[in-house]
């Protein structure tokens, strides 16, 4: 029979989640906290704040690039497969007409390529965000709740190269927070 540790495991520091007062300050520390170097952290606020994407320094998404790919895939699916159907596999001759004709392939050619972008979106929309997640360590945090309703938060991972658990906590509560936490995984 094995004995299990009795020790107290000491919890893995996830990072640190900093509340501002309203939308100004919080624009304004996503501006200096992008400054200041940090690549993994985000920005949790009840709406969307114009402009925050540039003030973070987001690069565009890149889920419209994986639909325009899908989509043209689709279509060049859909045209061989009624291609290699028609002429090929199966081909039956009536009245004189071609055995293969772009015209009667167009329905199903874009019905192809709107699935394959559809999916595209979706999954590359999951892939893309690192869903599903069942579990985030923020959501642990009462104080976090309220990014749903009035609240404006900055959360800075530990993963990041430039984290320092002091320094950064002294950055944050230099750009205005009103309160930083430390939150556990």
């Amino acid at each position: 029979m094995t004995q299990l540790p009795t020790e107290p495991v000491e919890p893995k520091v996830w990072g640190l989640l900093a509340e501002f007062p309203d939308v100004t300050s919080v624009f304004d520390a996503a501006h200096k906290v992008r400054e200041a170097g940090f690549a993994k952290w985000d920005v949790h606020c009840p709406f969307p704040i114009h402009e925050m994407d540039e003030a973070m320094g987001l690069k565009p998404s890149q889920v419209p690039n994986l639909m325009g790919g899908a989509a043209f895939t689709g279509v060049a699916v859909a045209l061989l497969m009624q291609w290699w159907m028609a002429k090929v596999d199966y081909p039956i001759l009536i009245a004189g007409k071609p055995l293969f004709a772009w015209e009667w392939a167009l329905p199903i050619t874009f019905e192809l390529g709107v699935l394959f972008s559809a999916f595209a979106a979706v999954f590359g929309m999951l892939a893309l965000n690192g869903l599903p997640r069942p579990h985030h360590p923020l959501m642990s945090r009462p104080e976090f709740l309220k990014a749903g309703d009035d609240g404006f938060f900055i959360s800075i991972e530990a993963k990041d190269k430039n984290f320092d658990p002091e320094k950064t906590r002294e950055l944050l509560e230099s750009l205005g927070a009103t309160g930083v936490e430390v939150v556990e995984d």
